[in-house]
C-alpha cells in the first residue's frame, strides 16, 4: 500500500514539475482603431453610431484602442475656434468615447489630427489643448520613448512595438522626427514579433477628393522598410482599405464621423467602420472592419478595388499580395 502511495506522490510530483516547467506561451492581442469621429467644425454632437462603435468595441474587450485622429471638430479658420469653445468640444468627445472605454479598463492610445491638433501656425491654441487633455488622461502603457507625448510616442503591448506619428500637415514628416522615428526602430525594433506605426495623413491616397492630402515622403517609406515595420495605420481618407505595399501592410480606416468618402477605383462610399487586428505570438495578424450600423458585420474586402494606382504608389489589396 505505501509503495502505491509513493508511486502516485512520485506521478504527481511529475505532472507539477512537467506544468510548472514548460514554456509560457504569448495569447494573441486584439486592438480596435477608430478614427475621424468629428462632425462639422465646432460640434460638440456625436452621431448614434459612435456611441454604438464603442459599445461594441467594449463587447470585443480589446487589450488597447487607437485612434488615427480627428477626435473633434476643430480646424476652423474663420472665426478661429475660442478656448471655450475647444473645451466644450472635448469634454464631449470624453463623454462619448474616452469615458466608456476607460470605465472598461480599456486604455485609449491616441494620435493628432488635423482637426484636433493641426500642426499648422493659425492653430497652435488648439495643440496646446490637445496636449493639455492627453497629458492629463495620458494612459498606462509600457512606454518606450514618451518625451514627446501625446504628438510622437511609441510603448509595447505584449509582443507587438507601437509608434504614433505627429503627421497633420501635408507633405514630408520633419527631418527630426523621422531621424527619432529611424534611430528608435534600429535599437527597439527587432525586440518584438510586430511593429505598428500609426498617425493621421497616409503615405500614399486612397480616396476621391484627398488625392493630394498625404506625406508622399518616400524617406519614410525607405524607414519603414528598413524597420521592418509590418503594419502602418492612417486616418484622414474616410474610407477602409487593407492594402499591401513592399512588405508592409497600409490599413487606411474609415471615419466614424462625418464625410464617409469613396476609395479611388470605387463606385461606393465607403461604410463607417472600426478596424479590429488581432496579433498572433508567431508573428502574425488578422485584419478585419466591423461596419455600421452595429458593427457586428465584416466588410467583404473582395468588393474592394484590387488595387489602388495612383502616380505617386500602387497599393494592392491584402489578400491577393504574394510576397508576404
Amino acid at each position: 500500500m505505501q509503495t502505491i502511495l509513493r508511486v502516485h506522490q512520485a506521478y504527481l510530483i511529475l505532472i507539477v514539475l512537467l506544468i510548472t516547467c514548460s514554456p509560457v506561451q504569448a495569447s494573441s492581442i486584439r486592438i480596435a482603431i477608430i478614427s475621424d469621429l468629428n462632425e462639422s467644425y465646432g460640434s460638440t454632437e456625436y452621431r448614434s453610431n459612435v456611441t454604438r462603435a464603442i459599445q461594441r468595441i467594449i463587447e470585443l474587450k480589446p487589450a488597447l484602442v487607437l485612434s488615427t485622429g480627428d477626435m473633434v471638430a476643430g480646424q476652423r479658420l474663420h472665426p478661429l475656434l475660442t478656448r471655450p469653445k475647444l473645451d466644450a468640444m472635448w469634454k464631449s468627445f470624453h463623454h462619448s468615447v474616452s469615458n466608456p472605454l476607460s470605465y472598461a479598463n480599456i486604455p485609449l492610445a491616441v494620435t493628432p489630427g488635423n482637426h484636433d491638433a493641426s500642426a499648422y501656425a493659425s492653430f497652435t491654441l488648439e495643440r496646446e489643448i490637445y496636449n493639455e487633455q492627453w497629458q492629463a488622461r495620458k494612459p498606462e502603457l509600457q512606454y518606450i520613448d514618451d518625451d514627446h507625448y501625446p504628438f510622437y510616442y511609441a510603448f509595447s503591448a505584449g509582443e507587438t512595438l507601437f509608434v504614433s506619428l505627429d503627421a497633420t500637415r501635408v507633405g514630408h514628416l520633419p527631418v527630426d522626427q523621422k531621424s527619432w522615428l529611424e534611430k528608435l526602430l534600429k535599437v527597439n525594433g527587432e525586440q518584438y514579433k510586430q511593429r505598428v506605426v500609426f498617425g493621421h495623413l497616409p503615405l500614399w491616397p486612397y480616396a476621391v477628393g484627398r488625392e493630394k492630402d498625404i506625406l508622399g515622403d518616400h524617406e519614410l517609406e525607405d524607414i519603414l522598410q528598413q524597420g521592418n515595420v509590418d503594419i502602418f495605420l492612417n486616418g484622414h481618407h474616410h474610407a477602409y482599405y487593407p492594402g499591401y505595399k513592399q512588405g508592409i501592410s497600409y490599413i487606411s480606416q474609415a471615419c466614424l464621423g462625418a464625410g464617409p468618402r469613396r476609395l479611388l477605383g470605387a463606385q461606393k462610399k465607403s461604410k463607417r467602420s472600426i478596424t479590429i487586428i488581432e496579433f498572433v505570438s508567431d508573428g502574425s495578424y488578422k485584419i478585419e472592419a466591423l461596419s455600421e450600423p452595429n458593427f457586428t458585420t465584416a466588410v467583404d474586402i473582395k468588393e474592394l478595388p484590387e488595387r489602388i494606382n495612383t502616380k505617386w504608389a500602387e497599393i494592392i489589396r491584402q489578400d491577393l499580395a504574394t510576397d508576404q
